[in-house]
């Protein structure tokens, strides 16, 4: 640790979608001076340690905290949601609060290890609202990170405090506390949200975090003011907490994973024309039923444009097993593409922010995790949404309706998509047709908002910058005044 640095303490949830975002911060904050502690269980540590480039690891300081997967009911070494069925996800998010105590030792440790210096904040994740407390013990500053957009979490928050589908025979409603999101169809609730009542656990588990924001200090979003400021209002009204965007944080290219490099992806799409290509990629925990695939795979066979498909098995097969194009695409499908040149078919990981950002992709079809929404807008590319989970339903409600960069060709996996649907929706965002015309032009207007929002220049300073400055000059006032009341 550097030493008359300021120390940061982050703390992320076991899960690749959370530490990528917590990492792309402490990047960020080691680049402003600060030094960083970066906390979480040993496997996800040592695969740090393992993945990351070396100036990286000896730049942030990463630190193990004990935990035993079997304690909980869970299989051995199981550390992140991604090596979990959904069932087991939900399992390792409760135990998680069992990291309480293990906590509170480390920032006892951190202290005692700096001559009784504190550190300046505590960042925990959004699942890790109990960290309020822990860091309040020791007068230390404490901010939740939500790596997620403001109006997307606002909408799942007040899902969960209310179940306002449970108040009402219609089909459609609104959020009593958020009139400001409209109205919402059942078919945007996810399968936890749709079984939920007052005596589920995950429903107790959900409303005892949520609530234990408002122990916080303050509350960071991966996202702009500008894009987002429905949201972040929300929880301004909600929490009386200070709520800041310091997004969009560039996340760590995680290539390592890629079965296909970088180099090769911008090599197949160079011979390709200018908007032409269409990027499908469902993130790395979600994956569609069998029927689903196969009538994806027809409509792209069918329409006759460019493609990069990262795929997955379908529900129901082991998601990090061997993709079996012969037994899940259609016959003869792999063989015509590659022989036309007009697909590529990559298993479970593919160098997204460099696809994205090249100038021959027109659109993606994405399931709206918010850090592939973020990738997109970042490079200007057009969303057709397919949301399948958690807040994604959301973030592709305030795409679609409230920024105009989106549409919707599907929900969830239990919805019979059809090859016909799907043609009509790529053809409707990258065909030249009124509506596609302004999706595009909306998309590059958000590539320029989110590039402002991040410009720190002598005579431009953007809102997340901003953001970020006002964020550290409460949390060293704080420090300041608990040193004077030791």
């Amino acid at each position: 640790m550097g030493k008359g640095r300021e120390n940061v303490v982050l703390f992320p949830f076991m899960a690749q979608g959370h530490i990528l975002p917590f990492l792309a911060l402490a990047q960020q904050m080691e680049r402003k001076g600060y030094a960083v502690t970066f906390v979480n269980t040993p496997l996800n540590i040592k695969k740090l340690r393992e993945s990351l480039p070396p100036a990286t690891v000896a730049a942030i300081r990463l630190v193990g905290i004990p935990f035993n997967s079997s304690d909980h009911g869970l299989p051995p070494d199981s550390e992140d949601t991604d090596s979990l069925p959904y069932s087991l996800s939900l399992r390792l998010l409760e135990a998680s609060i069992f990291l309480k105590l293990p906590f509170k030792n480390l920032l006892a440790d951190l202290i005692k290890e700096q001559g009784g210096e504190r550190p300046v904040c505590v960042i925990s994740d959004l699942f890790f609202g109990w960290a309020a407390d822990v860091a309040h013990e020791f007068g230390i500053f404490h901010a939740i990170f939500s790596i997620t957009g403001g109006f997307g979490m606002a909408c799942y928050c007040s899902m969960w405090l209310n179940l306002p589908h449970k108040n009402t025979d219609s089909l459609e409603f609104q959020l009593p506390d958020f009139h400001e999101a409209g109205t919402f169809h059942i078919t945007q609730l996810t399968p936890a949200v749709l079984v939920a009542g007052e005596e589920d656990p995950f429903t107790e588990f959900q409303r005892r975090n949520i609530h234990a924001w408002s122990d916080s200090d303050a509350l960071l979003f991966n996202t702009v003011e500008e894009l987002d400021k429905t949201g972040l209002t929300y929880f301004r009204r909600k929490l009386g907490v200070p709520v800041w965007g310091i997004g969009p944080l560039l996340l760590p290219v995680d290539n390592g994973r890629a079965m296909i490099s970088p180099e090769q992806c911008t090599e197949w799409l160079d011979k390709k024309e200018p908007n032409s290509v269409i990027y499908i990629c469902f993130g790395s925990q979600n994956t569609i039923s069998a029927s689903q695939m196969m009538n994806l795979a027809k409509a792209l066979d069918a329409s006759g444009r460019s493609f990069i498909w990262v795929v997955r098995p379908p529900l129901g097969f082991d998601i990090n097993a061997e993709f079996v194009a012969e037994q899940w695409l259609p016959e003869g499908f792999l063989q015509r593409i590659q022989d036309e040149e007009r697909g590529l078919i990559v298993s479970k990981w593919a160098p997204q922010v460099e696809i994205l950002a090249h100038k021959s992709v027109a659109a993606f079809i994405s399931h709206c995790g918010w850090n592939s929404v973020l990738e997109s807008l970042r490079s200007g590319v057009p969303i057709i949404s397919w949301p399948m989970a958690a807040e994604q339903f959301y973030n592709a409600k305030l795409l679609v309706e409230k920024v105009g960069v989106c549409v919707e060709v599907a929900r969830g996996t239990n919805f019979e998509v059809r090859q016909e649907d799907i043609m009509e929706k790529i053809e409707l965002v990258v065909g030249e047709n009124e509506k596609g015309r302004e999706i595009r032009q909306k998309s590059l207007e958000m590539k320029e908002m989110l590039g402002d929002a991040v410009r720190d220049e002598e005579n431009y300073r953007g809102s997340s910058v901003k953001a970020m400055q006002e964020f550290f000059v409460a949390a060293l006032l704080k420090k300041e005044q608990a040193i004077g009341t030791a």
